[in-house]
């Protein structure tokens, strides 16, 4: 093999010739359909970064919102223990002061009820005082016969009572 000047010649102004041809026919739409896909690509990275940024960005609302809804759910059961707690002590008390009238008023009728015995006691007292004394007057007696009459009177008023 031997080294030829003239075929290196027409080799290189051949593949000169081929690499112009190539590069206004083949090589432009070759690289502007890389460029697009290169711009396709690049666009679709971007897009992507946004949407995880964007996501990011939802899921930390969502946290807050979340915390939020905890923070507004224990004020509501606090609220509601608190109403409970409330609602127990004004029953309690409530009750309380039932308790309270009832007893009042059950004093006051034991207190009227015991005025209207001691009222009776009295009347017939005084009635028996009256009818003692009415015996003693028709009878002029003497002391143990007046006894006797004053113990036959207990003794009847004892057995009436019963």
């Amino acid at each position: 093999m031997s080294f030829n000047v003239g075929n290196f010649l027409i080799t290189i102004i051949a593949f000169l010739i081929l690499y112009g041809l190539l590069s206004k026919y083949a090589f432009g739409p070759l690289f502007a359909v890389m460029e697009k896909r290169r711009e396709f690509v690049k666009s679709e990275i971007q897009k992507a970064e946004k949407s995880n940024t964007d996501s990011m960005q939802y899921l930390e609302d969502q946290k807050q919102a979340l915390d939020t809804a905890r923070k507004d759910a224990f004020g509501i059961v606090e609220q509601a223990r608190q109403a409970s707690v409330r609602q127990s002590e004004e029953i309690v008390q409530s009750a309380r002061n039932e308790a309270n009238r009832l007893k009042q008023d059950a004093l006051q009728q034991i207190e009227s009820e015991k005025d209207k015995a001691i009222s009776a006691l009295r009347n017939e007292v005084s009635d028996l005082s009256v009818r003692i004394a009415s015996k003693i007057i028709e009878k002029e007696i003497d002391p143990s016969s007046q006894k006797q009459l004053v113990d036959g009177y207990l003794k009847e008023i004892g057995d009436q009572s019963s």
